[in-house]
């Protein structure tokens, strides 16, 4: 893929993706009052988000993790009582990972915890500087929304 800005535009990929990349790092480590593995984060966020329970299958491809490995993540979460494991209605030899309510209170706590700590750090901003993060917002939605039609 081509790193140059578009033509009409002065974004440049590259410095977009080192944008992107810096605010990741601060933002995947602001503190949070329950700690998890980024491993467990992620998969409950898959599941939290999913339109429908997945297979373990689909986790495995989402979630980059080699079978015995998500396997027993999903073990060590039916456990912590954060995940449920039940037949798939449509093949009995198949299982689904549904989401619990605990399981989601882990996404919204972090979500919480995330938003209290960017508060001060968005109010440091000018107020040009806020406008044109309110201003990205769309943009930042759908770019997401087409990397995971992409998957």
């Amino acid at each position: 893929m081509d790193a140059t800005p578009q033509p009409g535009t002065d974004l440049d990929p590259a410095e977009f993706t080192a944008a992107i990349e810096d605010f990741n790092r601060v933002y995947i480590r602001l503190p949070a009052l329950e700690q998890h593995p980024f491993t467990t984060l992620s998969v409950l966020d898959t599941l939290a988000t999913a339109e429908r329970p997945l297979r373990l299958t689909e986790l495995l491809r989402t979630e980059q993790m080699t079978q015995p490995g998500i396997t027993q993540l999903v073990t060590r979460l039916e456990r912590e009582g954060l995940v449920e494991r039940r037949p798939d209605p449509t093949d009995k030899r198949a299982v689904l990972v549904h989401i619990t309510d605990a399981g989601r209170g882990i996404g919204r706590s972090r979500t919480a915890d995330r938003t209290r700590h960017l508060t001060p750090l968005l109010a440091a901003l000018t107020p040009a500087e806020r406008a044109a993060l309110a201003a990205a917002l769309p943009a930042l939605t759908r770019l997401a929304a087409l990397g995971r039609e992409r998957g």
